[in-house]
């Protein structure tokens, strides 16, 4: 075995180790909000509540939905940027958040 493979190995090793138990006794600690851009009812909220129930049963914490509809999305987007940077404040985000928004608000390439 070369000293690469040793190596990666041995990474892998202390990831697997280390890595779910301290995560599980970190995260979450309370309930986690999950917001989405639009409004209720539509296919991104309807995404949203069935990952929301599917998040709740595996890390048994309640998982809120929080609709945040307006601006193409940049509402709800400022409202997790300003969220305390726990984990705990989560975000669906779609195509033309990520690739139209920035384009046609400058604000948003500041970093």
């Amino acid at each position: 075995m070369s000293f690469f493979q040793k190596v990666l190995v041995g990474t892998m090793l202390a990831i697997h180790l280390m890595g779910p138990t301290h995560a599980a006794e970190h995260w979450p600690t309370r309930p986690i909000t999950l917001v989405v851009p639009f409004g209720a009812g539509g296919i991104t909220d309807v995404t949203a509540r069935t990952v929301a129930k599917l998040l709740q049963e595996e890390l048994g914490q309640p998982v809120v939905v929080d609709n945040k509809p307006g601006a193409g999305g940049n509402i709800a987007a400022g409202s997790v940027a300003r969220a305390k940077a726990d984990g705990h404040t989560l975000m669906v985000m779609t195509n033309g958040m990520v690739a139209v928004n920035p384009l046609i608000n400058k604000a948003l390439n500041h970093g």
